[in-house]
């Protein structure tokens, strides 16, 4: 949504949580950053280090979703998040900074909320290069069990094209 709000991020995502808040505060800190805009196509790329709700306040401020490949994930646990602006180069991550010990999780909310996004994410360098646009591909079926799937997830075994389920890795250390 181009100018989103706080609302629409708590709409989207279905309630209000410190996680949202962490995504939200994210998003505003890039933009500040990089000036970004709402990305209709893949402008703006972000790879998220974690899966959790602030992926959807990054989604809903700027634009970026898996399906339009400009939304993609480093999962390792981390609240931690790239962004790129394609046209100019720039990029950043910011990494959530450790919050007060002995805060609960009900008080990280108001805590996060009451937050300037400067106070509560590190400004580093990107670990990973911009990644390249989406690509379309052409579409396989599985020999197997019959099923359509994008090309880039083929094995071809004994002349057969099999899709990642139906394909058996080789190991001589199966047990």
């Amino acid at each position: 949504m181009k100018n989103a709000t706080w609302d629409d991020c708590v709409a989207f995502h279905g309630h209000s949580c410190g996680g949202l808040t962490i995504g939200y505060k994210a998003a505003l800190y890039a933009i500040e950053l990089l000036e970004l805009k709402f990305s209709d196509d893949e402008e703006v790329c972000c790879i998220c280090e974690n899966d959790a709700c602030g992926v959807d306040a990054i989604q809903v401020m700027l634009g970026c979703s898996a399906g339009k490949g400009n939304l993609m994930f480093h999962l390792n646990g981390k609240q931690a998040f790239s962004f790129y602006e394609r046209s100019s180069g720039k990029s950043v991550r910011l990494v959530l900074r450790p919050r007060p010990e002995h805060m609960t999780r009900e008080e990280s909310f108001g805590y996060y909320q009451s937050r300037k996004p400067a106070e509560l994410f590190d400004v580093k360098p990107v670990k990973m290069a911009l990644p390249e646009g989406a690509r379309m591909f052409a579409n396989c079926v599985c020999a197997e069990c019959g099923e359509e799937f994008a090309e880039k997830y083929a094995h071809l075994v004994e002349g057969k094209i099999l899709c990642r389920d139906c394909y058996k890795p080789y190991t001589r250390y199966d047990v």
